[in-house]
């Protein structure tokens, strides 16, 4: 009698690193075994897409990537609405809620964080106080957005600003807070801080910096007005909140797994317990960049850690050595970041300029060293330079001189 010798994989989040490291272990391997797990009820959708989705320029179906269809014509079990109840990795079984009991010889756990919910007095049971981080978080932000005239924005992330401009172009008079002396304020120096603040007051955006929510007002269960952390009174008939993320580790209890913030692995996305990996914004990984472990929470970033975990959940041995980028529209303009631009890391010095691109637009340039080695950059407006600085980072090209770092704002 033949003996069953196809690979199992199963795979913890259908995001962008899930979908990516199934399509890919399918493509190499076309008698595997592969389960997807999701905890929504949805095949991949473009999360980037989020945004102009709320602003009503994209439709949801413009919004979807992948069907039911492409799984069962890629052989990729997908499981939807369903959790993980335990994973054990001495015999290689997950358990889920819905009962299965899923053998594998290679795991990854591509399970993204939960959005930090906003606990003030007031807010407890209250409706239409929103995080924004999935498709049905983006439905109902709608919904609620087109019967409303007012709506604070609290946080400093970027999360915080797209939910601004998305209640911007619904027209809603939107206030957004910022506990910190601008946005993005461990990217941004206050040359790029201010440049962002002008763009934003310029489509009627009131900011106010060092300013958070302290409590939540109701009326008849949902928002009446917030009071600030400096006493102000703010009208509110929504709430966005981007507080940030708490990685979705707990799934790894009791596995041996180590985790800090996120789950630990090294060059080759696996961790410290053999065949079980990890990739996605969950993913604490080693950057060759910067010499040292952490986390990054974008897509690109993602899509390549599925690349990576594919090839070796296989057997391979390929070191992830990409160089993560992130664009995102800015109101009138976009923001760019490529490599590892952290205005907080001691190890790094910056040089920044603002100067008018061709249309008679501000155009924002940060370049990131590390050793004198370029690790990162942000533009904000115009596009020439990015593909050439990704490379640069990538090279790990040194600019000794003063006047070497300046050529870099020059570069096409």
């Amino acid at each position: 009698m033949a003996m069953d010798i196809s690979r199992r994989y199963v795979i913890i989040g259908n995001g962008v690193a899930g979908t990516t490291c199934a399509q890919m272990l399918r493509k190499n391997d076309p008698t595997c075994v592969i389960h997807l797990i999701t905890n929504e009820p949805y095949p991949l959708y473009n999360r980037v897409s989020l945004p102009r989705f709320l602003q009503g320029v994209l439709t949801e179906e413009k919004v979807m990537i992948r069907n039911r269809e492409w799984h069962e014509q890629q052989q990729i079990e997908l499981l939807t609405e369903t959790l993980v109840n335990r994973i054990d990795a001495e015999e290689r079984v997950v358990f889920t809620d819905k009962g299965h009991q899923l053998r594998y010889d290679a795991l990854l756990v591509a399970t993204g964080g939960w959005a930090n919910k906003l606990r003030v007095p007031g807010a407890e049971r209250v409706k239409h106080i929103y995080n924004f981080v999935t498709l049905d978080d983006t439905k109902e932000i709608i919904a609620r957005a087109l019967e409303s005239k007012t709506a604070v924005a609290s946080g400093g992330s970027f999360i915080a600003y797209e939910m601004a401009e998305g209640f911007n172009v619904r027209n809603l008079h939107v206030t957004w807070l910022i506990r910190g002396p601008r946005w993005l304020r461990y990217n941004l120096d206050e040359e790029g801080g201010a440049l962002v603040d002008g763009i934003a007051r310029k489509h009627n955006v009131d900011i106010l910096y060092g300013e958070e929510i302290k409590e939540v007002v109701p009326a008849n269960g949902v928002p009446s007005y917030v009071v600030t952390s400096s006493g102000k009174q703010i009208q509110a008939d929504v709430i966005g909140i981007g507080l940030g993320l708490t990685l979705n580790t707990s799934v790894l209890a009791g596995t041996g797994v180590e985790t800090r913030g996120g789950i630990i692995v090294n060059e080759f996305l696996e961790t410290n317990v053999p065949g079980i990996f990890a990739a996605g914004d969950v993913a604490e990984f080693y950057d060759p960049t910067l010499g040292r472990h952490h986390t990054m929470g974008t897509w690109d970033n993602a899509a390549s850690h599925g690349r990576v975990a594919a090839a070796n959940m296989a057997g391979g041995h390929t070191p992830y050595v990409d160089v993560p980028t992130y664009t995102s529209p800015l109101f009138n303009t976009t923001i760019a970041f490529i490599g590892s631009p952290e205005a907080n890391n001691e190890e790094l010095t910056s040089i920044s300029r603002t100067t008018i691109d061709d249309k008679g637009n501000p155009a924002y340039r940060k370049f990131f060293f590390k050793d004198d080695r370029v690790v990162g950059a942000i533009f904000i407006g115009g596009t020439k330079g990015r593909k050439t600085t990704g490379k640069l980072v990538k090279a790990g090209t040194v600019y000794a001189t003063a006047e070497e770092k300046e050529a870099l704002f020059t570069i096409e």
